[in-house]
């Protein structure tokens, strides 16, 4: 028999979103095979310090004071490929084979702790350094995503800094080129975190001021009409493949924070009632976008369509999408025929097809002389 693969999943973290991930990571600890997998819990405290243990997710939760002996950390040295244990007189190491993070947003979507495992050598699920960065940065995604012939609605961006010497120019450069109602948006984080919907001059400086304190960077998108939410999710390396969109009706004026996980309110529609060709389109849009981004593993591409028109545009794409019980990505995926379990099969396979294509290749090189002597 085929022993366990030790699954490392990840969780918490130093974002805006840990809470979401702490649920998210929950759902996929309990629908792990325990016949296929050792489970090792690892979780990361708001405040960036790590620890491994059965109940990491609860000591996260209640933000309960942590233990020496729970502390363990990933340590970027290829040789070890697991925990280490710290505070500990002797080296006490732990093994894994494959990370399945669930950390959204800040230090764990963004292309850091995909970092930190390439230098390790574990296999992870989900995006590689660059498609995480570029995903989770919005105008940078925006610019590539327009480049590769998608649609996507128009937008402006700024530095702060620049908002606090320019405030006038820049806010009628806003109105002049986006109009009301618009949105603002930090530029790198997810949830709906920091992000408010401008009627009037007062809400956008207000809106502008929100999203400071979560980037550097601001991004002001002009409001679709009538906007409806579709989502679709995204599966696979080298050959992508789409599930059926799903449209969420959020209970507030848009999908906020809020409207995604506090008020439950807000209702889910798996299939979208859309026409066969539209519903074609969004596909073909989702895997254009997310080889454009060179996403592989998954990913949850959302999208918004004119009521009235039915004009696609592309909104964003999440490399590490939800995974909670009321997520979009594994609920799309259901309803496309794969089961939460099976669904976390095929991604830990993912992750190792890539790892082992990536080990053959070549990362040293042999010069013909030794002139670095």
């Amino acid at each position: 028999m085929k022993r366990k693969l030790k699954i490392g999943v990840i969780f918490g973290g130093r974002s805006a979103e840990h809470e979401v991930s702490l649920v998210s990571a929950q759902s996929v600890i309990n629908a792990l095979d325990k016949k296929k997998y050792d489970i090792i819990p690892i979780g990361i405290t708001l405040s960036g310090r790590w620890i491994s243990s059965n109940n990491a997710i609860k000591i996260l939760k209640n933000r309960k004071k942590l233990e020496n002996n729970n502390e363990k950390i990933l340590i970027p040295d290829p040789n070890i490929k697991g925990l280490v244990t710290l505070f500990s007189k002797k080296l006490k190491i732990e093994k894994i084979d494959v990370v399945f993070p669930v950390l959204h947003g800040t230090f764990g979507e963004d292309g850091t702790l995909q970092g930190l495992l390439e230098l390790a050598d574990i296999p992870y699920v989900g995006a590689g350094v660059l498609a995480s960065a570029v995903a989770m940065d919005k105008i940078t995604a925006h610019k590539l995503l327009k480049f590769s012939k998608i649609p996507v609605v128009e937008k402006i961006w700024f530095l702060y800094r620049n908002f606090i010497t320019q405030k006038k120019s820049i806010l009628q450069n806003i109105e002049k080129k986006l109009g009301y109602p618009c949105f603002i948006k930090p530029s790198k984080l997810g949830s709906s975190v920091g992000i408010t919907k401008a009627h009037n001059r007062k809400e956008l400086v207000n809106g502008i001021e929100l999203a400071s304190k979560y980037d550097t960077k601001i991004l002001i998108e002009k409001a679709v009409k009538k906007a409806r939410e579709i989502e679709v999710s995204v599966l696979g390396n080298h050959q992508p493949i789409v599930s059926i969109p799903g449209e969420v009706i959020p209970s507030n004026e848009f999908y906020d924070y809020d409207a995604k996980y506090v008020d439950g309110k807000s209702k889910i529609e798996i299939p979208a009632k859309l026409p066969n060709k539209i519903i074609k389109k969004i596909q073909h849009y989702a895997i254009m976008g997310y080889q454009a981004l060179d996403c592989s593993g998954m990913a949850r591409v959302d999208f918004l369509v004119e009521k009235d028109t039915l004009k696609i545009y592309l909104n964003e794409l999440n490399t590490i999408p939800g995974f909670t019980s009321i997520s979009m990505y594994p609920k799309l995926w259901e309803a496309s025929g794969l089961p939460y379990s099976k669904l976390l099969d095929k991604l830990i396979e993912l992750s190792i097809e890539r790892y082992n294509e990536k080990k053959k290749l070549k990362t040293i090189y042999k010069p013909k002389a030794e002139w670095y002597k």
